[in-house]
């Protein structure tokens, strides 16, 4: 199979990200947002620490200034856990 033709749930993420490290866009496709999110919690967060809304913040602007709408997709999605008030959040115990 060419490259070409492969299908993108197969490939990495590497092709949504400059040469520097920050990412073009949030992939408007389920399929792509999920394989980024699972990427980003596996590379940003820590699984035994808890997390400021500010910490969060920070992590996720150094990958993409919109940082609010990876956030909430991150918390929806399930791979990060907030606490009812919204001050803290935690890596959930698995990524899918």
């Amino acid at each position: 199979m060419s490259q070409s033709t492969e299908p993108r749930a197969q490939r990495g993420v590497a092709d949504l990200f400059t040469a520097t490290g920050r990412l073009t866009a949030i992939p408007r496709k389920a399929a792509r947002r999920e394989q980024l999110l699972v990427h980003l919690t596996e590379t940003l967060f820590a699984a035994d620490l808890d997390y400021t809304e500010p910490e969060v913040n920070e992590l996720l602007r150094t990958v993409h200034e919109d940082c609010a709408a990876l956030r909430r997709y991150l918390v929806i999605a399930g791979y990060l856990t907030r606490t009812r008030d919204g001050s803290g959040y935690r890596r959930a115990m698995t990524t899918r």
